[in-house]
């Protein structure tokens, strides 16, 4: 069951690196630049940054009494055809966790303290039209090789944030 788990996570990330590595057949620009705000999954605060016309890099900072997780992701965009500012991108990147006690008595499967792990993300972005507002959905695979290994399906969600352009 692990070695499966392992295959569709590594399957995922050489899927998304060859999508971002390939050149994009149509120009597409962001309607924005930045984005600061909320992913209501687990409640985690976002940054989204463009550094280039389709390509942006993503923190995502999770603070809670289990604990604390911080996930960097680069991601690449693509347009839909007859859809104004609305895209759907994929990605990938790491995360690296730290794990109360409390979170460790409840998840006996889980006894480090620390955990390090790479991600992928598949999801959609919406840039209100007239408004500084941007929403997103999106699911966020990742898979631990620090502290258990393990595959977790749990993360993603939906993404509110106030766009800088």
């Amino acid at each position: 069951m692990k070695l499966t788990r392992f295959i569709t996570t590594i399957s995922f990330l050489m899927i998304t690196y060859l999508a971002n590595s390939q050149a994009s057949t149509e120009e597409y620009t962001s309607p924005y630049k930045k984005a600061i705000g909320f992913k209501l999954n687990p409640g985690a605060i976002s940054y989204r940054s463009f550094y280039t016309r389709n390509k942006a890099v993503e923190g995502i900072g999770f603070i809670s009494i289990d604990g604390f997780q911080l996930t960097i992701l680069n991601e690449k965009y693509f347009p839909f055809a007859n859809a104004e500012n609305l895209t759907w991108y994929i990605g990938y990147g790491g995360h690296f966790n730290l794990w109360s006690e409390k979170y460790k008595l409840n998840n006996p499967s889980k006894t480090a303290g620390v955990a390090v792990g790479v991600d992928g993300i598949l999801g959609f972005d919406y840039k209100l039209k007239n408004t500084p507002i941007n929403l997103s959905v999106d699911i966020q695979p990742a898979f631990n090789f620090v502290g258990g290994s393990y595959f977790d399906l749990g993360w993603g969600g939906i993404g509110i944030r106030y766009t800088i352009k």
